[in-house]
């Protein structure tokens, strides 16, 4: 059995009335988890995109919506003040009724940073924040009022690094993402992962296990092609490659095909223990795409 939610890169076109829009569709069409990125400007090179600020956004989001779990994909810690951030979830997860999911993050993106005057820091320095962060964001909930509806808001975490993420999402995490999916490289971290799983005596069926990937999908082949030359056009790292290897290269680690051809991918990696599949949904007006994965895919494989 597994699950399928959406993932929008909020920084590369996202709009207030986009938002408001794929917030009802997937909430609507039954999808398990709606989540978002947080950056401050396009990762693409476009700076010309909009890029709706994230915490705005999820509180409007939890008006907009109704059963769904939602969530940034992931807060750093470098934009956020624990404390801070953990009110602004507290809130935010009250107003849902507690639907939120609170994915934090140690930061990567030194350019955002320079560009906004953000102190960018070494990799020890932001995992470090990443872990003391946490500890202050549990602290704050203990002491402020109005408490979170959940208690406590599960924390989201990504990461493959085996001296200190790992083990720091073993110790913290409800859900692991692994960005990418790659069955290799999936089996080797989640092993690390239930070797500190049980050096702590967690249970490690108590983590959810969720991958983040681009789709494609296309009720034929010629639906499929003219998806496939959208997102060609929208995603820089697809623009040197023709409508075929452009489809060979996000097959590499994504999802690629008919609806009967992407349950078969879905179920592969559910094999291996993947629970959550989280699909970059890039082309954001794309609501028929959003409509074919509910009405063919979910099913196939809850």
């Amino acid at each position: 059995m597994a699950k399928i939610g959406i993932m929008i890169e909020g920084q590369e076109g996202l709009n207030w009335d986009r938002w408001r829009r794929l917030c009802h569709d997937v909430d609507a069409l039954g999808f398990a988890s709606l989540r978002r990125s947080e950056h401050l400007i396009s990762l693409m090179g476009d700076d010309t995109r909009d890029c709706i600020d994230c915490w705005t956004s999820l509180a409007l989001a939890a008006e907009w919506t109704k059963s769904i779990q939602f969530g940034p994909m992931v807060s750093p810690m470098t934009f956020h003040h624990p404390a801070i951030l953990a009110r602004k979830a507290a809130a935010v997860d009250l107003l849902s009724g507690g639907r939120l999911i609170l994915g934090v993050g140690a930061g990567w993106n030194e350019r955002e940073h320079e560009m906004f005057g953000v102190p960018f820091f070494t990799v020890k320095e932001r995992m470090d924040l990443l872990e003391n962060g946490i500890v202050h964001i549990r602290d704050t909930w203990k002491k402020s009022n109005p408490k979170a509806a959940q208690d406590p808001i599960p924390l989201l975490m990504g990461g493959r690094g085996e001296k200190r993420a790992l083990p720091m999402i073993a110790r913290e995490a409800s859900e692991w993402n692994l960005s990418h999916m790659d069955a290799a490289e999936y089996r080797q971290k989640r092993g690390v992962l239930e070797e500190n799983c049980r050096a702590i005596r967690r249970d490690p069926a108590t983590i959810r296990h969720s991958v983040m990937a681009t789709y494609i999908i296309g009720r034929d082949h010629d639906d499929l092609r003219e998806r496939t030359a959208k997102l060609r056009d929208f995603l820089p790292s697809l623009r040197k490659f023709d409508i075929d290897g452009a489809m060979t290269e996000v097959r590499r680690r994504g999802l690629v095909g008919t609806p009967a051809e992407i349950v078969e991918q879905i179920r592969g990696y559910a094999a291996l223990g993947v629970d959550l599949f989280m699909l970059q949904h890039f082309l954001l007006d794309d609501h028929d795409a959003l409509q074919l994965l509910a009405s063919d895919v979910i099913p196939a494989v809850a």
